[in-house]
């Protein structure tokens, strides 16, 4: 039998919690509902969940505080809730590891295919790990596995969000090649994801704090375009 996938809920209103729980078990997921931000960590440790909603205004400790701890110690996506729309607030929730960021009021179909797509993106279905040799980079100190979502950086495993990974795969796996934010958005956000290109920005920025420039590659900023994997000649 296989066992449900698993969400945690993090809201201080009942009801929205509520709601959101009831969508998700509508689709077969399993829920935990917790109401303020203390209760996330213990609740990683004992309900072990697939994703996390989080949302951002909570009493004792705010989303992003959660958010910023959680990343200390876990790899499981995160998908901020919050009313505040504004540019700023998204970008700090992604500058801090969130995967998504969903305004309220949502629809709550919306809000479970992009659940369902940053899953997706986690953890790969059976069907996707066929053709293995496809699905992974390799350059020198430097592997990066789309089949297991992983990457392996100067012998040493480094921790990821998932679009994080998706990004550098797709950027190392054209080797030289011109992307404009533009592209890198739909490729790796898609069309659950309506944002701004400084969301690739900010993704770019935290790659660059874990894998650090090569004597045969690194991760280009092209001015005025957008970035390339360059890779030099030996």
């Amino acid at each position: 039998m296989v066992s449900k996938q698993k969400i945690l809920i993090c809201d201080d209103d009942e009801n929205i919690a509520e709601l959101i729980s009831l969508y998700f078990t509508k689709e077969c997921f399993e829920t935990l509902i917790v109401h303020d931000g203390e209760s996330v960590l213990p609740a990683m440790e004992s309900f072990s969940p697939n994703l996390i909603l989080l949302d951002i205004m909570l009493p004792a400790m705010d989303g992003y505080q959660v958010c910023r701890e959680v990343r200390a110690k876990y790899s499981v996506p995160i998908i901020m809730l919050s009313a505040k729309g504004e540019v700023f607030d998204k970008v700090l929730g992604l500058e801090l590891g969130a995967d998504d960021y969903i305004e309220k009021p949502f629809d709550s179909k919306e809000l479970v295919a992009r659940a369902k797509a940053v899953l997706r993106r986690y953890k790969p279905s059976a069907s996707q790990t066929v053709n293995t040799d496809e699905k992974c980079v390799e350059y020198t100190d430097l592997s990066i596995n789309l089949t297991n979502y992983s990457v392996i950086y100067m012998g040493h495993n480094i921790d990821m969000p998932p679009k994080e990974l998706e990004l550098l795969y797709f950027l190392a796996s054209s080797p030289n090649h011109v992307f404009t934010r533009e592209q890198l958005l739909d490729q790796i956000w898609g069309y659950e994801y309506i944002g701004d290109t400084r969301t690739v920005d900010v993704h770019i920025k935290r790659l660059r704090e874990k894998i650090k420039d090569h004597a045969n590659w690194k991760i280009s900023t092209i001015w005025g375009i957008g970035y390339k994997f360059e890779v030099r000649n030996a």
